[in-house]
């Protein structure tokens, strides 16, 4: 099967499908076993078409022994719970990332299934993107038939600390884990100074980039030479000269120059990461940021170089986080997704925000529960998603506009947040009240040249326009009020 070759856009919209119950509820809707290879056309023709790239979370082989684990896992269980009122022992089918075997799982239609999915995204222009995991594998693993890949402990260390070491016949294996939280008990933890585990990780990544367009590496961070050192100290030996990343990406873009590369990536290492070869890194300051509603953080985050920003995630919501709506409520959510899917990098959306669900979904759980669309939502989304720059913009540019109060008794200019897209005469400004107040502003759209002409902003989100005389844009500004969390997506032409 010949896939056809798609370019990366620039600022791409990617959807993250969570796949098993997602596959699980068109089943469901559909009234017939639906996997990779048999989707509905109309499937990928609805809100798919609006995105430029998939990525299909957790298509590999599960490990039974994670399943086990997930299964008797007394806070999972509730979580389980709290998620599916009728929740069934058969509705576990363990962790996406305690993955057994990097094959396609044959449950959702294998390698051959995934081909098809593939082409069909192909033929609309959509890339797809897979899931790695570099820190750790299953317990049960194929790999642990190999040796010299996984930080290995001793007698006294599984008598000391039971939690995070195990057994495989006579030999002690550190379990899988981030330093600031407890073991991941269903994982073992690969040893990333050791060359054999980047030789593994480079054919096992070849072999992925023939699947797929590019891939999300789980906790990419963990696997730095700082981090590894300080969390395995000298069990993991010897300090390499070179990074993990530096090491393994260059190897597979050598074969592969377009595959990407995305990193989840925390604790404030994104430039890191950036340098050791990622395309993009998440963004999860951002996020916080945009929870905690610190409007001036925000701004002084979106004052970093085009370089740093045009490599970042954009997200409010992802298979890790609360449901937006649950997390930051529905019109703060709105106001929040107009922010980070008009903003330069990645914008990320997790299927079934843009339908306003609000239950999170354990991974280690094969089917979701039935949730009503909010209409409101979805039409706002829809909005949304057609409104941001898409070919006209290519090669756009990107500034973030002064927002100047409109007399000296009102601070509420400093809820607004304003930038400028602009590519040739192609023009859209976003401006956003983001506070739970009326707000008002005059906005400097800076770069811009109006002369004397009469301009037409028109709101992309609704549709309304408005004409404004080139002296006044250029002597005062916008003139913006909105209500708490609204926004504008405005497109500039001159009448």
């Amino acid at each position: 099967m010949s896939i056809k070759k798609i370019q990366w856009v620039r600022n791409p919209k990617i959807l993250e499908i969570n796949t098993v119950p997602w596959l699980h509820s068109l089943s469901e809707i559909y009234n017939i076993p639906i996997n990779l290879k048999n989707i509905p056309e109309q499937v990928f023709n609805q809100e798919i078409r609006l995105f430029d790239a998939v990525w299909l979370m957790g298509v590999w082989e599960r490990s039974p022994s994670s399943k086990n684990i997930a299964l008797e896992h007394p806070d999972l269980l509730k979580e389980y719970h709290k998620a599916l009122h009728d929740f069934r022992d058969e509705d576990v089918i363990g962790s996406p990332y305690a993955v057994y075997y990097y094959h396609v799982d044959k449950n959702i239609g294998g390698i051959d299934g995934l081909k098809e999915a593939r082409e069909k995204l192909a033929e609309r222009d959509i890339q797809l993107i897979l899931d790695y995991v570099p820190n750790h594998v299953s317990i049960d693993s194929l790999w642990t038939f190999e040796s010299d890949l996984f930080i290995e402990g001793t007698l006294d260390d599984l008598m000391s600390h039971p939690y995070d070491y195990f057994s495989i016949g006579e030999k002690i294996f550190a379990y899988g884990r981030d330093p600031n939280f407890p073991s991941w008990t269903d994982t073992i933890q690969i040893n990333a100074f050791s060359e054999d585990a980047r030789n593994k990780t480079v054919n096992t990544l070849l072999s992925i980039a023939e699947l797929c367009d590019g891939v999300r590496c789980d906790m990419a961070m963990l696997m730095t030479n700082k981090v590894f050192s300080k969390t395995w100290g000298e069990k993991a030996g010897v300090i390499p000269d070179k990074e993990f990343w530096e090491e393994t990406i260059p190897a597979i873009k050598e074969k592969y120059p377009d595959f990407i590369f995305i990193a989840e990536v925390y604790w404030g290492m994104e430039w890191e990461l950036q340098h050791q070869g990622f395309d993009f890194c998440y963004d999860k300051r951002l996020y916080e940021r945009l929870v905690y509603e610190n409007v001036n953080a925000i701004k002084d985050h979106l004052k970093a170089e085009w370089a740093f920003q045009s490599k970042l995630v954009r997200f409010i919501e992802n298979h890790d986080e609360l449901r937006a709506i649950e997390k930051f409520g529905e019109e703060k959510s709105r106001a929040a997704a107009i922010i980070t899917t008009t903003l330069p990098g990645v914008r990320l959306i997790h299927e079934g925000q843009i339908h306003g669900y609000k239950i999170k979904l354990p991974v280690q759980l094969g089917r979701r529960p039935f949730e009503e669309k909010n209409s409101q939502v979805l039409n706002f989304y829809l909005s949304l998603l057609n409104a941001i720059p898409s070919q006209d913009f290519k090669t756009p540019n990107w500034s973030l506009c002064e927002v100047e109060p409109i007399n000296n008794d009102d601070d509420s200019f400093s809820n607004i947040i304003s930038y400028l897209w602009w590519k040739d005469s192609n023009y859209r400004l976003v401006v956003v009240n983001y506070s739970s107040n009326y707000s008002k502003a005059h906005v400097k759209i800076s770069p811009f040249h109006f002369d004397t002409y009469k301009w037409r902003f028109t709101d992309l989100l609704d549709n309304k326009s408005y004409t404004f005389h080139g002296e006044d844009l250029y002597k005062h500004g916008l003139y913006i009020e909105l209500n708490a969390w609204k926004g504008h997506i405005f497109e500039i032409s001159k009448e």
